[in-house]
């Protein structure tokens, strides 16, 4: 188990403020944040190559914030993998064990066992500087796994790495994880690997975690707006709240929008893309929010495409649909549409 209370650090032009969080044991926790939240700078603070000004780190219960990287039991695998060049493949995964003072008989059991095990034996004595990106990630994880960690910190680990290599080995860490039984923390700004791999997940920017819990909490009920924009909640729209017909009536503009509850006064309403759904036709629904539309524009998003449309009160709504929907639907930017949503999809906040 991983758990940091209050941890703060301050350099010269950037803070970590007050963050507390924790991880349980065995379980895949991904950080998820911009460019420059403060990502790599916690992992370090973790990893013990940083100690904070202030706060506690725990790891099984023992408070490691002061101790050296090589007795909190973590193995750490930093972007650019950081291989030693001079040193080969064996060489490179038995490093920290001779650093652990064991013998060249254990040595060369748990290098061979674990390159085994990652299907990396074949590169045992290649010169580090002819591997492929994902070989290379796959030698950095055998010499953070070398050491028998309780966690592995993963820093933005396949991101120089194409999609179609992306995509294997995104299962190959969770394979990784559920195998070795390791803690792992990884840290991307991939919206789709954070949902891929994670078991829960933080939301983090500028140096403050400002959301925790599992991708389908997050999703659905995103803390502010910060964060509801950074995981995709395209349609947040701020009006006026009030209570009616046992439900709540939001005025946007020169309409309403329906949300479930009792709510009064200022409030943002947010509309995942996903929730809305469109039709040619006026649909037969019990939905509260239906509103027709044109649609303004249509662009394909890997495994779907996101339509835009502008309802005739001057709302714009972006849609994610299918692409056998897309062709159904025969939808073309001009077009006049509807656009349909429950008020349970609509999620508040102040």
């Amino acid at each position: 188990m991983l758990e940091l209370i209050e941890v703060s650090k301050k350099w010269p032009e950037f803070n970590i403020s007050r963050v507390s969080m924790y991880c349980r044991k065995g379980e895949y926790f991904v950080i998820m944040g911009p460019t420059g939240a403060g990502k790599t700078l916690l992992l370090q603070l973790i990893a013990g190559i940083e100690y904070p000004d202030s706060g506690s780190i725990l790891i099984d219960d023992l408070d490691v914030t002061y101790h050296p990287p090589e007795k909190r039991r973590v193995g750490y695998v930093p972007q650019n993998y950081a291989l030693f060049p001079h040193l080969d493949v064996f060489e490179n995964i038995a490093f920290g064990l001779k650093l652990r003072k064991l013998s060249r008989l254990e040595i060369e059991k748990r290098v061979k066992e674990l390159a085994e095990h990652l299907g990396i034996e074949h590169l045992l004595h290649r010169d580090v500087k002819t591997l492929s990106g994902g070989e290379q990630q796959r030698v950095a994880l055998a010499r953070a796994l070398a050491v028998d960690p309780s966690i592995l910190l993963l820093d933005e680990p396949l991101s120089a790495l194409d999609t179609k290599t992306r995509e294997s080995l995104r299962d190959y860490l969770k394979k990784i994880n559920k195998d070795f039984q390791v803690t792992a923390v990884h840290v991307t700004h991939d919206f789709i690997e954070a949902l891929s791999l994670a078991d829960r997940m933080a939301i983090m920017n500028k140096g403050q975690l400002l959301q925790v819990g599992t991708p389908d909490e997050i999703l659905s009920h995103p803390s502010n707006r910060f964060v509801a924009e950074f995981t995709g909640s395209i349609n947040v729209l701020r009006g006026k709240a009030s209570p009616r017909e046992g439900a709540t009536e939001i005025k946007v503009a020169n309409t309403s929008v329906w949300a479930i509850g009792q709510h009064q006064g200022e409030v943002t309403a947010i509309i995942r893309p996903e929730s809305i759904l469109v039709a040619k036709e006026k649909p037969r629904t019990s939905a509260r929010n239906v509103f027709q539309a044109t649609v303004d524009g249509i662009e394909h998003r890997g495994a779907v495409y996101a339509v835009k449309l502008i309802t005739d009160e001057g709302l714009s709504f972006t849609a994610y649909i299918t692409r056998s929907a897309l062709l159904e639907l025969d939808l073309k930017p001009g077009d006049r549409a509807f656009l349909f949503f429950k008020a349970s999809e609509v999620h508040l906040l102040r």
